[in-house]
């Protein structure tokens, strides 16, 4: 999860059409940060996938925020913990994680109903290491996403990765989790 160039000399990067929408280039004009998305900037850090050497530290998080927004864009965001093995990476362009029902309102997975666009942070605070994964997801029950947890889930959720930013370790606190 760390914003340093890839290792592994494979290319991950997005198609150029999805670098970044006109509300961002907007922003970025308006302060004066354009020219700092040169092409090979973008190439390190917009990538279209998870690359392989990230994949064993994601399934090893104890927990990960999830953004969503119901069909009028109304946003949520939500904590989701459930300890190491809370995410199954299925290959670089999908992964998966079990809903566990808390309160029952079920704001997360109403809101993925009405509109499948997600947002996934995931922190070491440990490290300062942060990645944000950015996709749709759908919502399982009884099939093999959930086969893929132990003890398996009523429901689990599948991202379809569309976006992922590996961000700098500006700001964000050290911190050691206990467990």
């Amino acid at each position: 999860m760390s914003s340093n160039n890839n290792t592994d000399n494979k290319t991950y990067t997005l198609n150029k059409a999805q670098y970044f929408h006109e509300g961002e280039q907007a922003a970025q004009k308006q302060w004066h940060t354009e020219t700092l998305w040169d092409e090979q900037r973008k190439q390190r850090l917009l990538w279209s996938e998870i690359p392989e050497q990230y994949h064993a530290k994601i399934e090893q998080v104890s927990f990960f925020f999830l953004a969503t927004s119901n069909a009028q864009g109304d946003c949520d965001c939500s904590f989701k913990g459930g300890g190491p093995g809370l995410i199954k990476i299925i290959d670089s362009r999908h992964f998966a994680f079990p809903d566990f029902d808390g309160n029952g309102a079920f704001m997360s997975l109403g809101n993925i109903l009405q509109n499948p666009h997600v947002g996934c942070l995931f922190i070491d605070f440990s490290t300062g290491e942060r990645l944000r994964v950015n996709g749709q997801a759908s919502i399982h029950s009884g099939d093999d996403i959930c086969a893929l947890f132990e003890p398996q889930p009523e429901r689990a959720v599948q991202v379809v990765i569309e976006q992922v930013v590996p961000n700098c370790k500006a700001h964000i606190p050290h911190m050691e989790l206990s467990s």
